[in-house]
């Protein structure tokens, strides 16, 4: 499968696990690498072809990140993203510059010249999604020009070398007909075969697991979310009871959810499960902390100090196992490129530097769409698969401001209502996540001819395919003022609500 590859270098755009995505919806495997990844290692992968992702710099000044020229004579099929364009041209002869005119979001672009197996299928002129301050002025020697817009080169050729530069992302769904082009580059140009599947994910992943883990014990942090629930069915597929989850009631979490997970894990499962009733020691810990990535580094340090002791009753377990995904990854840290650091994780960025535990994480490499699909290729059922993502440090960071057990109390049955109307609307599964947030802020209001000074919440509700880019959900407004009045009506310690209509970016789905 493996053999059967294309290999993707980060330069650190927001977008280049999309790359990966795309290439792997195709059945194709694709692996991504950070731009400094020594060139014997790529040679030694032996990829069908090599995509240079975007990426925030610019390729004339001093340190910009760069490859060995010697990739461009391998013989390998490449294809250069935006950054990659620029540094491919920059590298081979070419000259890029600030351009007078730059291009953010949506353009056409005109395909010029002979046909090419890049743009089989694809309509003469085409919309897709630009990102770019500079722009090539003088092309590399070898290449042709095979579309523009009205102000930039937007695709060049060189049959020798067998390379591809586009300015554009067709890795976007901006991109009108970019994901057919990505296809024709993996499928048409770099002859690639359809042998990759999420089947094979899972057989290999199993076979990882029981090799890595050996005879020792894993400890899982099992939140009850679709993420946690489809690695612990993955882990205990391949090791068994050698398996122990531990669902730590961070006092922090959804109406009822400990019961709902003791049950479902317990009885459905017949999994090692034990609940620990942290409540009282999440709280005291994040008393008085209003910064968001301290609360989030809080929690995440506090649920390893509980897995710490939990290892004093289990002396051979020796992994930690998380539900941590692709978006987790590249929203905390720049795992394999420069990308920029949005928001630490408690299952990334949230962990102390120094563990007893060697991490376990099966689904790193994947997005949250593929995380469903293993979860439905294991047998676990929709209503669990199809839940909306709710983040490791739970309430915690719903709750803007300083937490306490009265504001999580109420932003629990707040919450609760929402989901349960979103439910009965039928919209719950329309939407792909929604939740309410409660803002530090109270206002005045009238209940019962009685002036109230109550706390003001936020619903909020966001569509999106891969978590990387969301718009805000147009929910009917009878829908929301049914929600309005029964949580303002029923909740106490709420008297005016809001709804966000917020996309992202520029803002994340999540408020902290």
């Amino acid at each position: 499968m493996k053999e059967n590859s294309i290999v993707i270098l980060d330069f650190g755009s927001q977008y280049n696990q999309l790359i990966a995505r795309r290439v792997r919806e195709m059945g194709v495997y694709a692996e991504v690498v950070p731009y400094y990844e020594d060139l014997e290692k790529i040679k030694a992968r032996n990829p069908k072809g090599i995509i240079l992702s975007g990426g925030p710099a610019s390729v004339y000044l001093e340190g910009a990140p760069t490859v060995d020229k010697a990739m461009f004579d391998l013989g390998i099929p490449i294809l250069g993203i935006c950054y990659g364009m620029q540094l491919t041209q920059h590298l081979l002869g070419g000259e890029v510059a600030r351009a007078d005119k730059q291009e953010f979001g949506k353009a056409k672009i005109i395909i010029d010249g002979t046909e090419n197996p890049f743009f089989k299928g694809v309509s003469k002129e085409t919309e897709v999604w630009m990102s770019h301050g500079d722009h090539v002025t003088k092309i590399a020697p070898g290449f042709e020009k095979l579309a523009h817009t009205d102000s930039s080169t937007a695709t060049l050729y060189n049959a020798e070398k067998k390379i591809y530069n586009v300015q554009f992302h067709p890795e976007v769904t901006h991109s009108a007909e970019g994901t057919k082009m990505l296809g024709n580059f993996v499928l048409e140009v770099c002859k690639c075969e359809k042998n990759w599947s999420l089947g094979n994910y899972i057989e290999e992943t199993v076979k990882d697991i029981k090799e890595k883990v050996g005879d020792k014990k894993v400890i899982l942090a099992l939140s009850g979310g679709v993420d946690s629930s489809v690695a612990a069915v993955l882990i205990h597929k391949a090791i068994g009871d050698q398996l122990s989850c531990f669902f730590v009631d961070t006092g922090l979490m959804r109406k009822n959810e400990a019961e709902k997970v003791m049950k479902t894990y317990g009885e459905h499962y017949h999994m090692n499960i034990e609940c620990v009733n942290a409540q009282d020691r999440f709280l005291d810990k994040l008393k008085g902390v209003s910064d968001p990535e301290t609360k989030r580094k809080i929690i995440g340090h506090e649920f390893i100090a509980i897995f710490d002791e939990q290892k004093q009753k289990m002396k051979d377990a020796e992994f930690l196992a998380q539900g941590t995904i692709y978006p987790d990854v590249i929203e905390s840290q720049s795992v394999k490129g420069p990308s920029a650091t949005i928001k630490s994780h408690h299952n990334v960025g949230g962990l102390p530097e120094e563990m007893n535990f060697k991490l376990l994480e099966p689904l790193r490499e994947l997005f949250k769409d593929e995380v469903r699909k293993v979860g439905r290729e294991l047998g676990i059922p929709d209503h669990m698969i199809d839940r909306h993502p709710f983040p490791g440090p739970g309430l915690g960071i719903r709750i803007i401001g300083a937490v306490d057990k009265e504001k999580a109390d109420i932003l629990r049955e707040a919450d609760d209502i929402f989901i349960s109307e979103l439910r009965a609307a039928g919209l719950y599964q329309k939407v792909s996540q929604a939740f309410v947030v409660l803002l530090p802020v109270k206002s005045v209001g009238v209940m019962g001819d009685e002036r109230t000074y109550e706390y003001t919440a936020v619903l909020r509700s966001a569509d999106t395919v891969d978590f990387m880019t969301a718009t805000w959900s147009h929910l009917p407004y009878e829908f929301l003022g049914k929600v309005s009045n029964r949580i303002i009506n029923e909740v106490k310690g709420i008297n005016r609500l809001t709804y966000d209509i917020s996309s992202k970016p520029p803002a994340t789905i999540e408020w902290e």
